[in-house]
């Protein structure tokens, strides 16, 4: 019996001790989080390990996209508020309804073609091995997307879709 009393007394310590280590962890984590201001870009700085100067200019391209970007989201809405609109609760795809959903794509593009420039002007702000990893990144999840629709969609994936 003590030898049973002495390995649950161990074994409440030893679980005491992770768990306080845990604890004190998880606080130093937290206020490493709130010490740094909540910035979009900061990501940029800790993963690509950036200067002052590469994170100012790569900051001041980042605002002069955002109101490009914002316009091009409001136009794609607002187009899309025209489609459905047409589409209501139509059962037939008017002539009209087929147009706007070309001008939708259409800004889609347009707004696809922008990020990637976007992205490789920023990549351009980078030590060059630093740029082609962020521009390899940013063209995945910008183009991705799209592919991995497509190629579910188109059964390259070894999924059929079925009508």
């Amino acid at each position: 019996m003590n030898r049973s009393l002495v390995i649950l007394i161990g074994a409440l310590a030893l679980g005491a001790a992770i768990f306080g280590g845990a604890y004190v962890a998880s606080q130093r984590a937290t206020v490493l989080c709130c010490a740094q201001p909540e910035d979009d870009l900061s990501w940029l700085r800790t993963e690509f390990h950036l200067s002052d100067a590469e994170m100012a200019r790569i900051r001041e391209l980042h605002e002069g996209y955002l109101p490009k970007c914002a316009e091009m989201c409001k136009l794609i809405a607002d187009k899309k508020g025209e489609v459905a609109a047409l589409v209501g609760t139509s059962t037939n795809l008017t002539a009209e309804a087929q147009t706007k959903l070309n001008e939708v794509a259409e800004l889609r593009a347009q707004c696809q073609t922008q990020m990637l420039q976007h992205f490789i002007t920023v990549s351009q702000a980078m030590p060059p091995a630093q740029g082609q990893r962020y521009l390899d990144e940013m063209k995945r999840l910008t183009l991705g997307n799209h592919e991995q629709m497509e190629q579910s969609m188109s059964g390259d994936t070894g999924h059929e879709h079925h009508h």
